[in-house]
């Protein structure tokens, strides 16, 4: 892979579709490689957006902006780093796109790669899509109490809950609606799997194959990511399997090379009970329990993407440390920046990442403290610790 000089004709081009907070580390990683990049995202001063090299504000679910930025650009590379985009759009450029049209067609919403994941033989939990209220009302009785709703497009948790009983379903119900990426969305039902924990399998599709990081353990709260620490222990069959899992997913999303770039990173979540194995989603992207890998790993999954969507090698990816991630997830009816105070986070000696969001309505993940350390439940406990210090301001406080 030859790369160009960023502001010439011969410079590499990224474009990405979203710019959060993992996006922005990806565009880190791209431009210590050299690579002129580009941010596009619904709200301005994104993430990403601050740290690329020019940036555009528009509804991704805009198809014609889309495409009206890409003829604009032509990118070398596309990179989806959000749900909430026109993947029709796409078509035309998925000789260009990472991973794939497949993988980012299907991984677009819930519905898509859970079924497919299905026709692929995994072990899931059970499951049913519903349209309305009164087929939530019968997806329920078909997949039993206790169950999980959510809408098929939705991230960070949003729009996320659980049903008890029959008198849950309405609140279920309108809570997906007002916490769906689109109006009128569709969602999934799924019943309790009584897993032993939850791990998160990145595995890396690049030019000399498949590669795998050690197993990170996590734990949600509202359906959102919290905590997440790595290696995580588990029995040798167990690893074999989410690696087993893993591959077969992500070697069906990227085997077709007219169909996109076909390398990157996933993020394979699964559920552990006992010594089986059940695939939960995949994310075609970074992976936000992933952040721990910013100070765990020789190379963290930020890099290792970067690389890969370029067609450079990955060696083999080393864990140097036990490690811990604590989001840093904040609450406010303002829209008004804040400022922040985090010395005594440092001086705990963890390390901080803050994110750069612009505002924060209801809950927001603005930040995550970063913890190595001789074993990872240490790291954990110094790392939530550490996110218990830190001091929040509204602007017009000095």
């Amino acid at each position: 892979m030859k790369i160009g000089t960023p502001f010439t004709p011969q410079a590499t081009k990224v474009l990405m579709l979203g710019g959060g907070e993992l996006g922005k580390e990806v565009v880190i990683e791209l431009q210590r490689l050299g690579v002129e990049t580009i941010v596009c995202d619904r709200y301005e001063n994104s993430p990403a957006m601050q740290v690329a090299h020019r940036s555009y504000v528009f509804d991704m679910l805009d198809g014609e902006k889309i495409r009206h930025y890409l003829d604009l650009e032509k990118p070398d590379i596309i990179v989806p780093e959000i749900e909430a985009i026109d993947t029709n759009a796409l078509e035309d450029y998925k000789r260009n796109l990472v991973p794939s049209y497949k993988a980012v067609s299907l991984t677009m919403n819930r519905e898509g790669i859970r079924e497919r994941s299905t026709q692929l033989g995994l072990k899931t939990s059970a499951y049913r899509f519903a349209d309305s209220r009164e087929e939530l009302a019968t997806a329920v009785e078909a997949v039993g109490y206790p169950c999980v709703v959510k809408p098929i497009m939705s991230s960070s948790g949003k729009g996320q809950s659980v049903i008890h009983t029959a008198q849950d379903i309405d609140h279920a119900w309108n809570y997906s609606q007002a916490g769906g990426r689109v109006a009128d969305c569709k969602i999934i039902v799924e019943g309790f799997v009584n897993f032993d924990y939850e791990l998160t399998l990145l595995t890396v599709r690049h030019r000399d194959g498949i590669s795998f990081c050690d197993p990170i353990r996590h734990l949600q709260i509202d359906g959102d990511y919290r905590y997440s620490w790595q290696p995580a222990e588990c029995q040798a069959s167990v690893l074999a399997q989410c690696r087993q899992v893993a591959e077969t997913i992500v070697r069906d999303l990227t085997d077709d090379t007219d169909d996109g770039i076909c390398y990157g990173i996933f993020g394979v979540e699964l559920f552990v009970e006992g010594d089986q194995v059940y695939f939960s989603e995949i994310s075609p992207r970074p992976h936000d329990t992933g952040l721990v890998t910013l100070v765990s790993q020789d190379q963290s999954e930020f890099a290792l993407h970067a690389k890969a969507i370029l067609g450079l090698p990955i060696p083999d990816i080393r864990t140097v440390s036990p490690a811990a991630s604590a989001a840093l997830v904040l609450a406010s009816d303002s829209e008004e920046p804040f400022t922040y105070d985090i010395s005594d986070i440092l001086a705990t000696g963890c390390e901080v990442r803050l994110f750069g969001k612009p505002s924060i309505i209801g809950q927001r993940r603005m930040g995550v403290v970063l913890k190595a350390s001789q074993d990872p439940i240490h790291a954990l406990i110094d790392a939530t610790i550490g996110a218990q210090k830190l001091k929040q301001f509204q602007s017009d406080i000095s």
